[in-house]
This record gives structure tokens, C-alpha cells and sequence, in this order.
């Protein structure tokens, strides 16, 4: 195993973390709070470890899925420690997991909190907290790509193990560049919609907030209320651009380079979108006795449908009081979740458009055994090798839904939260039902709880398999004993 090219890619990205974690900062000079200098230190801190980490390069700049697959997730995981000790340092979340959790969650784009009250976090805190949204919501993977110059033909490796979505494409022929394209898309439609919002007269700070939360498909929220005590305005700007996000990104890439028809030929963007609406149109009907107007309902509607399916978790209203039917919609949505290659989290839309074909093809084949079929997707057929991932995903999924809730169900809550709050985490939604809804929050979970929650968050942004490969032992034999073992040899010689 490369291990040197793993130990390369992490130094840069906890060198990363710790710029970024300069712009906080920024937040704490302007309103002039004092945890400017717990943020700074913190950052230099990870500056310095991180050029201690790369000032020697790799002896080896190519690597392979399974060096991809470890780099990731070790880099998510140290993007979360680091990411948290600010929170326990200034002591505004004293209990070192609950700071934890707070971080995976926002680095993980999934909004669960364990924060009774939002709005007793500093400036500096709110801002970091969705800042987090941002950074993974892309990836940061992806991000380094960008900046970072790695052996070009390894670089499909780290994209496919952080990736959302059953497989990954170039862009363009180098895949930096795609990394580029991705993240200017990226940022300029979170700058659109921080525009939109600071033109319907929403505070900047909120406003920035806000909109990072919701580019990162997040949903951590700077007021109790989340979205809900902003204008019917913001609320419907906040709507569209969740729905945006939730797109495809390769739509966006056609749409920029004039090919508009072949954006809207994306099979999944159809049926995303179709999802959407008939969602939107029957939540409506079914909560519109419960508010003043039918615009009113529309609104809520819109917000929350945009809200799950995105894996967004923002909230207008308290989505737990609406009838059964609507309750049952929206955790439909929680399992569907946004479209691959957006920054929305879910099992996916591509793998049910891919799964309903699969077993449209087994039917026929019951009627017509002679007959050869071909599962085709956006005009390409689509091989074997991806409907056999896409079904290996899925059985995978569930096995850890169901042993979470089996662990989860050690504290003897209800079902309705044991069954949501892990859909909400693997999922990277945030808000569940009952327990877990939208008013209520994770905080009175156990810590082995709330390590479950952490795990299933991280495996629902890296699509599993990534995470499962560092349980396996080979993995370590190759990490740790044959290392050893090589240095041991060396010591006897």
C-alpha cells in the first residue's frame, strides 16, 4: 500500500482546514469577539502540521482506489476532529462529542444538531458551523483536486470514493479541470443566491449563512426557528436554490456550454424533478386545511419537499404536526434523496431510475425468456458491472440502517424516532419525526448513540464503501503489521 501518497493527501488537507478556519476569523474581528483567538491558534496549528505533513513528497504519487477509499475517509475524519476542537475549546460545546457530532454533521451536509439553543453560539461559531456545510458539501477532495497537482490518472480515485452518486465522470479530459469547473459552478450559484437574498432586504450575516448552508445541502440553521422566522420571500428563494443543488451538476455544465436540450434530457433530472412536483402538489392538498391560505400551504409545502429531497433539513414549520399522508411522503423523499453529482445526500436518484428498470427488464423476461434486453439510461446502456454496484448498494445500506436501529433501540425510545433518526443520518437530511423532528433535536441521545449517528452520517456522504473498507483487516495488516514487520527486518539487519 502507498502510504506515503495517504500521508501526502492528508497533510494538504489538514493544511487546507486550517486556511480555511482563517475566515472565521474574519467573523470574529468584525464583530469583535474573543474567540478570534482560539479559531487563529487552531488554524495555525493545522498549518504548521499540515506543511510538517507535505514538506516531503510522496515516494509515490500513483495510487489506486483503495488508497483513494482510505485517504478519504481518513480525511474526513481528521477534517472533523480538527473541525470540532474550536466548539470545545471555547467551551460553547463542552462535551467533546456533542462538539464531534455537531462538526460531522456539518461537515457531512446533514444538519443534525444536539444544540439546544442556536442562537447562544458567537458569531464566529455560527459562521464555522455552516461554513462546514460548504466545504463538504462539494467535497474537499474535490476541492484539492482543484489546487492540488496529484499523478493525473490517480485523481479518478479520490473523486470516485468521495463522489456522491454510482459513478463519476470526467467533465472534461484532465480531471483537475473538472474539479474546477465543478467548484466555480459551485461557488457562483451560492453567490447568486447570497444576492437574491440580500435583495429581499435579508441581514448579511444570515444571508451568508444561509446560503452556504444551503449550497452544502446542510440545513444548519443561525435561529431556533431554522428558515421559518425569515419572509415568505427568502423562504421561496431558499426553496429554488434547494432544488438547484439538488440537480445533477453535469446539467449545469451542459446548460453553461449551450447544450440546454441534452441537460433537460438527463433521465434523472426528469424524474427528480417530476418526484418534486407531484410531491409539492400532493402535500399541498393534504395540509391546506391547515393554514389560512392555499399559498400559505403552497409555501410549506414547496419548503419542505425541497428541504428533504435535497437532504437539506431546513424547516418553515413544524412538518411533524402535518397529517400521515404528508409524514409518509416526506420520508419517502428521506430514502430518494437528490440527484448523483449534486451535493445532496440519499440513496439516489440514478440507482431507483436504475433499479425500476432492472426489474421492468426481469418482467419482460418472464413474458418474453427469449427475448435480450438492454437497460439503457440517457441513450447509453448501462452495463452490468453499475447495476450490480447499484444492487450491492442498497442491500448494504439497509443491513446498516437495520443494525443501527437495533443499536439505536437500546435507549427504548419510540419506533418513529429510532426509525427516523437513523434514516435522517444516513441519509444526511437532519430533522426526523417525533423525537428527532424539526423542533426537537439529537442532544438527548447517549454518546453510543450518537456515535452510530456519526458513523451512519460519514457512511451516507461517502456512499459506504469507502468507510467499510477501513473495517476490513487486510486494510489494517497493510497499514500497520507489515510496516512493523518491514522496520523490524531492517532494525535485525
Amino acid at each position: 500500500m502507498n502510504t506515503s501518497i495517504i500521508r501526502y493527501i492528508l497533510g494538504h488537507i489538514i493544511k487546507l482546514e486550517g486556511f480555511l478556519m482563517l475566515l472565521p476569523c474574519v467573523i470574529a474581528i468584525i464583530f469583535s469577539e474573543k474567540e478570534l483567538f482560539t479559531y487563529l491558534a487552531i488554524a495555525v496549528v493545522c498549518i504548521l502540521l499540515g506543511s510538517l505533513l507535505t514538506i516531503k513528497k510522496a515516494r509515490n504519487s500513483v495510487f489506486y482506489l483503495k488508497e483513494g477509499c482510505i485517504a478519504t475517509v481518513l480525511s474526513w475524519v481528521v477534517l472533523s476532529f480538527f473541525g470540532a476542537l474550536p466548539f470545545y475549546i471555547t467551551g460553547e460545546i463542552p462535551h467533546f462529542t456533542d462538539a464531534l457530532f455537531e462538526t460531522v454533521s456539518g461537515f457531512t451536509t446533514t444538519g443534525a444538531s444536539i444544540l439546544n439553543d442556536v442562537e447562544a453560539l458567537s458569531h464566529t461559531s455560527l459562521f464555522w458551523r455552516s461554513f462546514t456545510h460548504w466545504i463538504g458539501g462539494m467535497g474537499v477532495l474535490v476541492f484539492l483536486l482543484a489546487i492540488v497537482p496529484l499523478s493525473g490518472g490517480s485523481n479518478m480515485n479520490l473523486m470516485r470514493a468521495e463522489s456522491p452518486g454510482p459513478s463519476v465522470g470526467k467533465l472534461v479530459p484532465k480531471m483537475r479541470y473538472t474539479a474546477r469547473i465543478l467548484y466555480i459552478i459551485y461557488f457562483v450559484l451560492t453567490i447568486i443566491e447570497l444576492i437574491a437574498l440580500l435583495l429581499v432586504k435579508m441581514p448579511w450575516f444570515d444571508a451568508l449563512c444561509i446560503s452556504i448552508g444551503t449550497a452544502g445541502t446542510g440545513g444548519f440553521g443561525i435561529l431556533n426557528s431554522s428558515v421559518g422566522g425569515y419572509s415568505v420571500a427568502v423562504q421561496w428563494i431558499v426553496t429554488i436554490f434547494m432544488i438547484l443543488f439538488a440537480i445533477n451538476f453535469n446539467a449545469y455544465y451542459l446548460i453553461l456550454f449551450g447544450q440546454i436540450k441534452n441537460a433537460f434530457k438527463m433521465e434523472e433530472v426528469r424524474v427528480f424533478l417530476s418526484v418534486v412536483f407531484i410531491a409539492i402538489v400532493l402535500i399541498t392538498v393534504d395540509i391546506s386545511r391547515m393554514f389560512d391560505s392555499l399559498f400559505e400551504a403552497l409555501t410549506h409545502a414547496a419548503f419542505q419537499v425541497a428541504s428533504i429531497v435535497s437532504s437539506t433539513g431546513f424547516a418553515t414549520t413544524d412538518f411533524d404536526l402535518w397529517p400521515g399522508l404528508s409524514k409518509t411522503i416526506l420520508v419517502l423523499l428521506m430514502f430518494m434523496g437528490a440527484c448523483a453529482g449534486s451535493t445532496g445526500g440519499g440513496i439516489k436518484v440514478s440507482r431507483f431510475v436504475i433499479v425500476g428498470k432492472a426489474i421492468k427488464k426481469e418482467l419482460h423476461s418472464y413474458i418474453h425468456p427469449k427475448s435480450v434486453k438492454q437497460i439503457v439510461m440517457d441513450e447509453k446502456e448501462v452495463e452490468y458491472s453499475v447495476i450490480r454496484s447499484v444492487s450491492v448498494y442498497i442491500i448494504t445500506f439497509f443491513a446498516i440502517f437495520i443494525l443501527s436501529i437495533l443499536i439505536i433501540a437500546l435507549e427504548e425510545k419510540d419506533l418513529v424516532t429510532n426509525f427516523t433518526s437513523v434514516i435522517a443520518t444516513m441519509n444526511n437530511i437532519g430533522p426526523g419525526l417525533s423525537m428527532v423532528g424539526p423542533t426537537q433535536n439529537f442532544a438527548h441521545f447517549n454518546d453510543l448513540s450518537k456515535w452510530v449517528f456519526m458513523f451512519d452520517m460519514l457512511a451516507g456522504r461517502l456512499e459506504l464503501f469507502p468507510l467499510l473498507i477501513m473495517f476490513h483487516p487486510s486494510i489494517w495488516h497493510e497499514m500497520i503489521v507489515r510496516p512493523i514487520r518491514r522496520k523490524i527486518r531492517q532494525t535485525h539487519l
